[in-house]
């Protein structure tokens, strides 16, 4: 079994190979890591875009607005999800953005999954019935059953969640209520025992 250190030191150097530079081949070398940690077909759709990328063009996006298409071709998935990247303080504001037309979606995923760390919020992201939630660049939840990972996605969702709990408020006083059963009452026998106590000021 290949160590993620070798996934990643590989990814960056075929990275580069094809044409990006070491800065952005770093960046897709984090993101193959993340994909496989996760136990995502990153490795396996890197080679299925590099095998193409030489062959066919694809189009890159400085810069992101709500709504974004393509004038003719395919998104490149490294090259707008670097623009995410760079851009997500911007972009989140905006609560969602919508894209036309991405080649090889799985490689978008972690630039928003890492993208979901730096503004602290969980991230939606939907093409045609493909669900995908990044939590905090921790881990990646998914309702794709397939094995074989979407290479286009012709319309996607990227939404930004508002953070909130998952429980009521009465679930949480009831849960509280019941850890006040570990309160213990402060006796002089206690104060004297605290931190610091005894101690003299000689000054």
């Amino acid at each position: 079994m290949k160590s993620l250190s070798e996934i990643e030191t590989t990814s960056k150097r075929a990275s580069r190979a094809v044409g990006f530079s070491w800065g952005i081949a770093e960046e897709v070398a984090k993101g193959v890591r993340l994909l496989e940690l996760f136990g995502l077909p990153g490795i396996k759709n890197l080679n299925q875009y590099y095998s193409l990328i030489n062959k066919k063009k694809f189009e890159n996006l400085s810069i992101i607005k709500k709504n974004n298409k393509p004038k003719k071709l395919f998104f490149c998935p490294i090259f707008l999800g670097v623009s995410i990247l760079d851009q997500i303080k911007t972009l989140e504001i905006l609560k969602k953005i919508n894209f036309k037309k991405i080649k090889y979606p799985i490689l978008l995923l972690p630039f928003l999954s890492r993208c979901s760390n730096i503004i602290g919020k969980k991230i939606l992201f939907r093409f045609e019935n493909n669900t995908f939630i990044l939590n905090f660049n921790l881990n990646i939840l998914s309702n794709l059953k397939k094995k074989e990972f979407p290479s286009v996605a012709k319309k996607v969702e990227i939404i930004f969640l508002e953070n909130k709990d998952s429980f009521t408020e009465k679930e949480w006083k009831k849960l509280y209520k019941l850890s006040e059963n570990t309160f213990v009452e402060e006796t002089e026998s206690l104060k004297k025992g605290a931190a610091g106590a005894g101690l003299t000021d000689n000054d």
